[in-house]
């Protein structure tokens, strides 16, 4: 007969209680899990991403419900444990009693609240958990000031993630400088300087004295009497122990609930895990130890000896871009020395302090890719006497000159930790190698080396390099090109958080290699300049592609297609009329009728751009930007003009939607359509943004292809009105405006950001971002056509005509 084991808090230590319990004997226990939130377990190392936006929930979900029912777990999610019986067995929760053989408390920690006036204030939140996160992601939306109280790991991570999105951070920090824990003073420094760069204020040695405000947070007051203007109030000043719990059973609890090396409580059928423990005088904060905890509860659940031992430990962290690294004792003190080496250019800072020529403590910053190997001499206690000279410049300058640069992570024995979060070492890396894993996702799934917070990615993709050989190649860093080695996010974020409104300012803010880009960069530089800063920014032609500065198509022999704008794919005899005429006049080779319901003129010689296109405005005809990327058709049915299945004026809907985006630029090109009823004659559901008329009102749906990928569009809400469908497709076209990268079509997109995450910022952000993309259109919801036609018309004219004779 099975055991009863009742877990309370479904955090990361009691999910990987779980997991090691499951794989040693699934048949031993029936386990009730109780849980606080209304959630299981989640990665909460990720929640930064997903505050930032780079994440969504879905993405750092660990256990989702399908794991909890396969393996038999009971869970009370969103329920509070409000007591323990210790004596007749039993845990009371909100809903009624369960009974245990066994009991795992893993309450966690709770934040620490500054008791100062003000702090229940509306507006002012903590940051540990989802909840926390989507508070401040609401309370982003509505732009603003947010003061972050706290310059730890957290406090950093919510004040980046809220600079982000688009709102002026303070971070306050009562010492000297920032994550005073794990850096030193130098450090500290330059991740000042390098987050106030990035946007975020920092002021250190800041007292706060009061939250001010009537019903909701107006205020800062700092004991130096600054007042500090704030919408939002995030405290990251520290964590305790949750151990009300186990102090009302009447457990031993000091500043954590005790235990002992098995994990074991004060009670022998009590255990307890995580952030919420102290052992031999020592409090938990890392997922390291905590996983390390983990292993020993499931073994002491089946009674299976084991114990936990307190391991060195450093602390590897990526704080908004910037790179840390720090481990062992950096303090000062007799008999010690240190060695420093700094770059200013690349911003990069290394420590080392020695005693004994051994090397007791490290701090890094930028540069961190060396750590593994300093962390592996403090901790093996190295004699350094013999590399004493060239130590400072890692393993690669060992013995005189510099290695292969896989060299150091081929030489680490079989048991040097690779992922920290999870206590992978190099071995079982190896083994997985062994039994068949032959890439990154492989040996996340068979290890989690690099499953949790992701820092250890290039290390576990070294050790595939040395076992591999040739049969592994290493993923190149995504990079928009060779001018830089940043991403289009990396870049993107640095356009939006450092107020970037050039080209210039781009390259020399964020390192070009090159004087002035190139012709991959420049034209994502371009729209994301355009884009983000529309009234700032002066759209550059030199950077667009060839079509996009002729606004026609060229074609295989030289020369240009045309295609005027139909609003809807509406057109009329005096319009068809001007373009027979055109077409004639200019002795137009080919007159196409194109799958978005245009007429497309090809074979125009270049020279002739300027008058063809004079002749179609004077017949009331702009440009249908066929070459652009951005808005190019939107195709309609009839609707309820003339089918009679039509059930809403698709038509009328598809002309409004076409004049309202007309001239708006995307990260690619945009087709859309909308349909007058299901049958769908307008092929709504394969388009970027489809539009399905039915009785009750708009299916909007997103995401459709019909070219080298075809893909059926994904649905995202209903709406019951023309306007509404209006606004809403306004908001999808401008959030995919601002947050895709260049050259993604929006399945693209979409399948990186989810359609959850869509839908919620759609939903909750509407009307700004309708706002932000009608304040672009000011600028952009214009005919290029006619103002090339009337003031650029000598830009098409040819410099010479070689076919002429000399006399001619």
């Amino acid at each position: 007969m099975k055991k009863k084991l009742v877990v309370i808090g479904a955090g990361m230590a009691s999910g990987r209680v779980l997991e090691h319990l499951l794989d040693l004997n699934r048949d031993a226990y029936d386990i009730t899990l109780f849980n606080a939130e209304a959630r299981g377990n989640y990665n909460r190392i990720m929640l930064s991403p997903v505050l930032s936006g780079e994440k969504t929930y879905a993405d750092i979900v660990t256990h989702d419900d399908n794991w909890y029912a396969e393996n038999g777990i009971t869970c009370r999610f969103g329920e509070h444990v409000v007591g323990i019986d210790r004596a007749a067995k039993t845990v009371t929760g909100q809903n009624g009693k369960v009974s245990y053989d066994k009991l795992l408390i893993a309450t966690g920690s709770a934040p620490f609240i500054i008791p100062v006036p003000g702090k229940d204030l509306e507006g002012v939140i903590t940051y540990r958990d989802l909840d926390d996160t989507n508070a401040m992601i609401n309370a982003a939306a509505k732009g603003g000031k947010a003061v972050v109280i706290g310059g730890g790991l957290l406090g950093l991570e919510a004040a980046a993630g809220l600079a982000e999105r688009g709102m002026e951070v303070t971070v306050l920090h009562l010492m000297g400088h920032l994550m005073e824990r794990q850096l030193d003073e130098s450090a500290g420094f330059l991740l000042r300087r390098d987050l106030q760069n990035k946007g975020v204020n920092v002021i250190c040695q800041a007292s706060t004295a009061a939250i001010l405000g009537e019903t909701h947070v107006e205020a800062v007051l700092l004991e130096d009497k600054t007042v500090l203007e704030a919408d939002l109030v995030v405290m990251a000043v520290g964590i305790r122990p949750e151990t009300r719990l186990a102090s009302d059973a009447g457990l031993e609890v000091a500043r954590g609930i005790e235990v002992n090396a098995q994990l074991q409580t004060s009670d022998p059928d009590i255990f307890a895990v995580g952030e919420c423990v102290e052992f031999d005088g020592l409090l938990f904060g890392l997922v390291a130890p905590l996983y390390d905890q983990a292993k020993v509860v499931a073994k002491s659940l089946l009674g299976i000896g084991d114990a936990f031992v307190v391991k060195e430990l450093a602390t590897k962290l990526k704080v908004t871009g910037c790179d840390l690294f720090s481990a062992g004792d950096f303090s000062e003190g007799e008999g010690r020395e240190d060695i420093v080496f700094r770059d200013p250019a690349r911003g990069v800072y290394r420590r080392l302090v020695i005693e004994e020529n051994m090397v007791v403590g490290a701090v890094m910053y930028g540069d961190t890719a060396d750590s593994n190997w300093f962390f592996g001499l403090i901790r093996d206690k190295t004699d350094i006497s013999d590399m004493r000279d060239t130590l400072i410049f890692g393993p690669a300058f060992q013995g005189g000159t510099p290695l292969d640069p896989l060299a150091a992570v081929a030489a680490l024995p079989r048991d040097a930790e690779i992922c920290g979060c999870n206590g992978i070492c190099k071995g079982q890396i190896e083994d997985a190698i062994a039994a068949g894993a032959s890439d990154l996702g492989a040996i996340k799934a068979t290890t989690k080396a690099s499953a949790s917070c992701g820092s250890c990615t290039g290390l576990v993709e070294q050790v595939l390099a040395v076992t591999l050989g040739d049969d592994f190649v290493m993923p190149a860093a995504a990079s928009i090109c060779g001018c830089t080695d940043m991403s289009h996010e990396d870049v993107r974020r640095m356009i939006k958080s450092r107020k970037l409104t050039s080209m210039p300012a781009v390259w020399q803010e964020c390192g070009w290699k090159t004087p002035d880009g190139c012709h991959v960069c420049r034209p994502a530089l371009n729209f994301y300049l355009l884009a983000d800063w529309p009234l700032e920014y002066r759209d550059d032609p030199q950077s667009r592609f060839i079509n996009e500065r002729k606004h026609a198509n060229i074609q295989k022999d030289g020369t240009y297609s045309v295609v005027p704008r139909m609003w809807g794919g509406i057109t009329t005899p005096q319009e068809l009329r001007a373009i027979a005429d055109a077409a004639e006049k200019y002795m137009v080779p080919t007159v196409k009728v194109t799958g978005g319901q245009r007429i497309d003129l090809l074979g125009v010689k270049g020279e002739d751009l300027p008058n063809i296109w004079a002749d179609l405005n004077a017949a009331g005809m702009v440009s249908g930007f066929a070459y652009s990327k951005g808005l190019r058709t939107v195709k309609t049915c009839v609707g309820t003009e003339h089918c009679r299945f039509g059930t809403q004026d698709s038509t009328g809907l598809g002309i409004k939607l076409e004049q309202t985006l007309h001239g708006s630029w995307t990260p690619h090109k945009l087709k859309l359509a909308v349909s007058g009823c299901p049958r769908n004659c307008a092929e709504a559901t394969c388009k970027d943004i489809g539009v399905v008329c039915v009785d009750s009102g708009y299916q909007i749906s997103i995401g459709g292809a019909a070219g080298m990928d075809v893909r059926e569009t994904e649905f995202l809400m209903q709406l019951a009105t023309e306007d509404e469908a209006i606004l809403v497709i306004k908001a999808i076209t401008q959030l995919y405006r601002e947050n895709a990268k260049y050259l993604d079509r929006i399945y693209k997109w979409m399948a990186k950001v989810g359609l959850d995450w869509i839908k919620e910022r759609v939903e909750t952000e509407r009307d700004a971002l309708v706002e932000r993309f009608e304040l672009s259109q000011t600028i952009y919801r214009k005919d290029p056509w006619a103002e090339h036609a009337t003031t650029q018309a000598d830009r098409y004219r040819p410099l010479a005509n070689l076919s002429l004779e000399a006399a001619e």
